[in-house]
């Protein structure tokens, strides 16, 4: 398993009901089955990936996260993940809103888009950056709102979300001294607890 979806595996307390956004080929929720005795679905629109999840013995439901999430009941889960998908939604701040509704607690990952080498190349050769965490060109890619760890901080404090814990890592979800000291910088991922305004 990766080395990131193995740091949201030890935020998500054994027994917890589990919504996994973008949940790809089940393996997260397929572990934490497993692994943490958690009940869940996934929501996944690939229909090759619907299959895999299938083969996880994973309950997934085939949905279009842009559609948003009108069909849970609030607080009906105590988790939701949603790793790796944030930047390829159509309305990001409407989905977390969605997520902290649906859940006590969201855990969220995604490619920082600070880090010194996506600024050193725009900054050296004036093109849109390709890195190991962001490596599509800018015509193909499946990103359309990246952001820096400064910018989901500062829309969780607009959100009034509560950053209860925070991770980051390396492209290879490794993790490093030099991205706990300066995250926005170094960090290639990051890794969010949030709870909702009203926790």
């Amino acid at each position: 398993m990766r080395s990131d979806l193995a740091v949201v595996s030890q935020w998500v307390q054994p027994g917890a009901r589990v919504l996994d956004l973008g949940c790809g080929d089940g393996a997260l929720l397929a572990y934490l089955q497993q692994q943490r005795q958690v009940q869940g679905y996934g929501l996944e629109l690939n229909p090759d990936k619907l299959q895999q999840c299938l083969g996880h013995g994973v309950n997934v439901i085939q949905r279009d996260l842009n559609a948003g999430l009108d069909d849970f009941r609030n607080q009906s889960f105590d988790v939701v993940i949603l790793s790796q998908a944030l930047q390829v939604v159509e309305a990001p701040d409407a989905l977390l809103r969605d997520m902290l509704r649906v859940g006590r607690q969201g855990i969220v990952t995604f490619p920082n888009f600070g880090h010194w080498s996506t600024r050193l190349g725009l900054l050296l050769n004036g093109r849109m950056p390709r890195t190991r965490s962001l490596p599509a060109h800018w015509y193909d890619t499946q990103n359309i709102h990246l952001c820096t760890l400064k910018d989901f901080e500062a829309l969780c404090a607009e959100e009034g979300f509560a950053i209860v814990r925070r991770a980051v890592t390396d492209a290879n979800h490794q993790h490093n001294a030099g991205a706990r000291i300066w995250p926005n910088l170094r960090a290639e991922v990051g890794l969010y607890l949030l709870e909702g305004a009203g926790e």
